[in-house]
């Protein structure tokens, strides 16, 4: 635009401070403002506004930084407590404040129009709740409000947002916390069935320790739902009495201990804290089967001790492949060899030799796995490189690493059954567990000594596990229509010979108790327990001592009901031919399409089912170490880390869904 016959206009009735770096020109009937700095010319018609203008000198080039915040907002002042801007004037953080700025996004380099932002407004307080579900969701640090290079990134993003300081968006993690609690617990307080609740222990950085409390259920949809409630900072040197308190009163504090079912621990917490936990619930009679369900341990926790128990036997032999790994991997010339001498004595594998991750034990186990498989391989190599080679496992080494692969092979299958199942429910644990259960017996006939003392042990902590949770794993596997009580009956025979048929009716008994307990709940039985109502009320003379001390016929009236007519659920369920057995099968999805033909058998199975027989992620399944708190927030108040750690899964849960 051709200047030449411009003149500068009055500007006595410019008020905003952006002028004073702005000449106001009028060329003909245009107004013009134009830079100071860099000359840049812009739109000076007072239609126009001064936002542009603003965002200009933020990214004008030939301008100093100094005393840029006066810009970012004409009408406010920064408010206390809060930063609006960047000042960067200290001399310590010169050369990276530099490096930042020349890094910056130069919208006028990419396009000749100015940015405007017109009249469009900013939600700063949405906004702000936005950046703290975000640090919630992704786990950033706190102080990353703080950060020059995000200050900047912000600044030329959005130059109205006010930016937040450190206390304030740990308020803003604070008020989301209380505000999704609160649709938390309205959403397990109008549940009307039961929940069961994992215990886990996480430690952090600075050995702290953790309990994380979750809620696991089967919502009326027939989806399997989880919900972190508690995670909340324990002492390990407090007594049992201390631990179990602090999980009443968190269970209380959620006003769920009425409706608990079952409670899920690590294999190795005490007997002690559940006994004191399960007789508070008992003394309130909330529990089935009188506490009979509730103690369940971790599926997945039990296969990582045993794991454990077979690789600290292998562990110098261990080493010893380790490191001939290593030393065939050192150079191109050894690897060369290494293969020369495969096709020498016809080894056909194409699996390429692996070091372990040693925080991971299936990736040990794929290491041996590959090895054996070279085994002839690395005794010729010794042959030809005795020196480098002296510390390959001898022949009975190799032998009893085949055997114990052998038994890792089952544990990582099992495993993955577990975790990576599309329904995780707990009718699938039965089958799996018992095949354990059968090679352990196997593995302790083993004739070498070695091997026998391994599988001695795992099979004595298999026994502690299979004494509390087999009962709660065989009801789950007869609420599976494609087996039903048939699972029992095929397993037991084999796992107990003559005395299987004794214990097969226990289970069934159990079984028998726990329907009848849930017929007691049902809206069918409320319905009865109406009519028995009226009719006692009805009687002369009847008050609260007569149907007092007539409770027990009532309930006996109830149960013995149905015998006069047609049969119950349970009995016309077993009788039903079993569903055919498929890959894709959705076992929710089956009881949520049947519930009209076993209304109260259905209650059974939201119950039963929806028990997380396995409580480890699956990001963590094959982890050798525990849970650890991210270091982000390892380091924050006790209740700043509820407060995320909660959030984060429900924020998540609420996007997945």
């Amino acid at each position: 635009m051709d200047m030449s016959d411009a003149v500068v206009a009055n500007s006595s009735r410019l008020k905003s401070i952006v002028w004073n770096d702005f000449d106001r020109v009028k060329k003909g009937d245009t107004f013009v403002a134009i830079c100071r700095h860099c000359k840049k010319k812009l739109s000076g018609s007072s239609t126009s506004g001064t936002s542009h203008l603003r965002n200009h000198l933020i990214r004008c080039q030939r301008r100093s930084n100094h005393g840029i915040a006066q810009y970012f907002s004409g009408r406010e002042k920064k408010k206390e407590g809060s930063l609006a801007v960047v000042t960067i004037d200290q001399e310590q953080k010169k050369d990276e404040v530099l490096s930042l700025v020349n890094l910056r996004y130069e919208q006028e380099q990419i396009k000749n129009e100015p940015v405007t932002i017109g009249n469009s407004s900013l939600d700063q307080r949405r906004s702000q709740f936005d950046l703290a579900r975000m640090i919630i969701l992704h786990n950033y640090p706190l102080d990353m409000v703080d950060h020059v290079g995000f200050k900047i990134f912000v600044r030329n993003l959005q130059p109205l947002f006010e930016l937040v300081t450190y206390n304030k968006v740990e308020a803003d993690c604070m008020e989301i916390y209380a505000k999704e609690k609160q649709r938390v617990y309205e959403v397990l307080d109008k549940f009307p069935g039961k929940i069961s609740v994992t215990a886990d222990v996480w430690t952090a950085s600075d050995d702290s320790a953790y309990l994380s409390l979750t809620a696991h259920y089967i919502d009326e949809d027939w989806q399997l739902k989880k919900r972190i409630l508690n995670f909340v900072t324990i002492d390990p040197s407090h007594t049992e009495d201390m631990h179990s308190e602090v999980i009443m009163t968190c269970l209380m504090d959620w006003d769920i201990d009425r409706k608990l079912f079952s409670m899920i621990f690590d294999s190795y917490t005490s007997e002690n804290i559940v006994d004191r936990i399960r007789d508070r619930l008992s003394q309130n009679r909330f529990l089935y089967c009188n506490g009979q369900l509730f103690d369940v341990r971790c599926a997945v926790d039990l296969l990582n001790r045993m794991v454990q128990d077979a690789l600290d036997a292998l562990c110098e032999v261990t080493q010893k492949i380790r490191e001939s790994i290593r030393y065939v991997k050192s150079s191109e010339a050894t690897q060369s060899m290494f293969i020369e001498l495969a096709h020498e004595v016809q080894v056909e594998s194409q699996k390429c030799l692996r070091i372990d991750n040693p925080l991971k034990w299936n990736s040990t186990f794929l290491m041996l796995e590959v090895a054996l498989e070279y085994r002839k391989v690395f005794c010729c190599l010794q042959d030809r490189d005795p020196v480098n080679m002296k510390f390959l496992p001898s022949d009975l080494e190799w032998d009893r690493v085949s055997v114990i692969a052998s038994f890792l092979k089952l544990f990582v299958e099992v495993t993955n059954v577990f975790t990576r199942s599309k329904y995780p429910t707990a009718n699938i644990f039965f089958p799996e567990i018992c095949d354990i259960h059968l090679q352990l017996i196997e593995w302790c006939k083993n004739p070498d000594d070695y091997i026998n003392s391994l599988a001695v042990k795992m099979r004595k902590k298999f026994e502690d596990y299979w004494d509390k949770c087999s009962l709660g794993l065989a009801v789950a596997a007869m609420l599976d229509p494609r087996f039903k009580m048939k699972l029992l009956e095929y397993y037991y025979p084999q796992l107990y010979g003559d005395s299987a048929s004794e214990l097969i009716d226990d289970v069934f008994e159990c079984i028998k108790s726990l329907y009848n307990e849930h017929s007691m709940v049902s809206p069918l039985a409320s319905s009865l327990d109406q009519g028995l109502s009226w009719q006692v009320s009805g009687i002369p003379g009847s008050g609260k001592d007569s149907r007092d001390r007539l409770m027990g016929f009532d309930k006996f009236l109830h149960e013995t009901s149905q015998s006069d007519g047609s049969n119950s659920d349970l009995d016309k369920y077993l009788e039903d031919p079993l569903f055919p057995r498929n890959v894709d099968f959705n076992i929710l999805n089956w009881w949520k399409v049947h519930t009209p033909s076993y209304p109260i058998l259905s209650m059974m199975a939201h119950n039963i089912l929806g028990i997380p027989i396995s409580k480890v992620a699956a990001e963590s399944t094959f982890d050798t170490g525990g849970r650890v708190v991210d270091h982000n927030w390892s380091s924050l108040p006790p209740t700043t880390v509820q407060a995320l750690m909660c959030s984060q899964d429900w924020i998540r849960s609420e996007l997945e869904s």
